[in-house]
């Protein structure tokens, strides 16, 4: 594989945030709310990824992405503070619906979750058009 460049791979990880996001309204209209609410939750991490790779900066625990994101594009106010709290919870979300056999989540917070992933896919997009 040919080696890209920091917007080539930050483009390429903002395709896979489109196609999980894509794949949790699949499973969201099939009312399988545990994998829609895992594949919404990998659609915010991808697109939080895509931010990274502009850096050349990645971490191997999602907690560690998270908190660098919050601390550097949230706390900062490139990204809103509400969509820190949003991704925040995705997180817990997605480990309750992934480990905790006795989790049921509800049709709204899967909903949330899915609208979550398609506000930060936009805020990435228009960053990532910004920081060419």
């Amino acid at each position: 594989m040919e080696k890209k460049t920091s917007r080539e791979f930050a483009l390429y990880r903002l395709e896979r945030a489109k196609e999980e996001y894509e794949t949790a309204n699949l499973l969201y209209r099939e009312n399988k709310l545990l994998a829609a609410n895992n594949r919404a939750y990998y659609s915010i991490f991808y697109a939080i990824r895509a931010i990274l790779a502009m850096e050349k900066i990645d971490f191997k625990r999602h907690k560690d992405v998270l908190a660098y994101f919050n601390k550097n594009y949230v706390k900062t106010e490139i990204f809103p503070r509400q969509m820190g709290r949003r991704i925040i919870m995705a997180s817990k979300i997605r480990e309750d619906s992934d480990y905790d056999e006795k989790y049921e989540p509800s049709s709204e917070a899967t909903s949330l979750q899915i609208q979550t992933a398609k506000e930060l896919i936009e805020l990435v997009e228009k960053y990532l058009t910004i920081a060419k």
